[in-house]
Parts: structure tokens; sequence; C-alpha cells
């Protein structure tokens, strides 16, 4: 559910910390915004393949690291906890677990898939994290949960496999 309807397009895509929170305006979506921010996530993921394992692991950082600021200080902003239209988390969740997919169609579709069930179904402790843990880190936990599912999901999909 879209929680964040009163928030004007005008005001997101004016405001840098709201422009951030919101993927560029992706979270804007009146359909699916998680779905739609995710493939942010994948774009970044595409564009940083050739920089070298190291690079991509300081920028998951500073995804997950700057998204805690982000995220608080939107949904501060805006008076709702964790918004539909917040998508900076599905962004840096979904970079995160394709850090560990092979570059590979498949793959990738597969760890999209994933990730998106984790985080809609919110199957345990993701629903607990989601509730009990306010501001900024409670709005990327519970998505960096989601995650760490799908990851394993990938590499017991990759071990069965080979």
């Amino acid at each position: 559910m879209n929680n964040d309807s009163r928030i004007p397009a005008r005001t997101v895509l004016t405001d840098p910390v709201h422009l951030l929170a919101f993927g560029l305006g992706t979270g804007l979506s009146p359909v699916a915004p998680g779905t739609v921010g995710t493939l942010l996530g994948v774009a970044l993921a595409w564009f940083t393949l050739g920089l070298g394992l190291h690079v991509q692991v300081g920028i998951a950082a500073f995804l997950v690291i700057a998204g805690i600021w982000i995220c608080d200080n939107s949904s501060k902003r805006i008076g709702v906890h964790d918004p539909g239209g917040i998508v900076w988390d599905e962004i840096a969740a979904m970079y995160i677990v394709l850090l560990v997919a092979p570059a590979t169609i498949t793959a990738w579709l597969l760890a999209f898939a994933a990730f998106r069930v984790f985080d809609i179904v919110k199957p345990w402790p993701i629903r607990d994290l989601d509730h009990s843990i306010g501001g900024g880190l409670g709005i990327m936990l519970d998505d960096l949960v989601a995650a760490l599912y799908a990851a394993i999901l990938l590499a017991l999909y990759g071990w069965l496999m080979t």
C-alpha cells in the first residue's frame, strides 16, 4: 500500500532528500512503487559490473549507510514510517543481492523475483523488524534481511544446479 499519497510529486522531485528516497521519482509509481524502485537497483548493478568487487562493495556500503539517513529524514518529513514511495531501501537491497548473483539473465531474474517475494511477504523475522525498529534503520533493515534471504536462495539454487 502506498501510504504517501499526500506528498505531491512536485515536492518529491524538487527536494533532494525526497528525490533520493523516492528513487529519482520511481517511488511515485501508482502501481507497485517498490518493484519499480527495485529496477533502479538492477540498473545500478548493471552499470557497475565492470568496476570490480571492491568498488561494488563500497557502493553497497554507501547505499546502506546513506540510506539510513535518507530514509529517516524523508519519512520524518512525510510523517509516515516507511511509506511505500520510499524505495531507496529496495534499491540498496537489490544491489546487494546482485553482488552475489552470477551476471546471467537467469540468475538476475531469479534474484529479482526472490527479493521481491521476500520483501512483499515478509517472512519471519522481516515483518517483526519492519514493525519494531523505527527510523531509517528500520526502513533499511527489513529490506536488507529480505536481500539476505534472496542471496541464500540464490546460493542454494547454485549449489543444486552444480
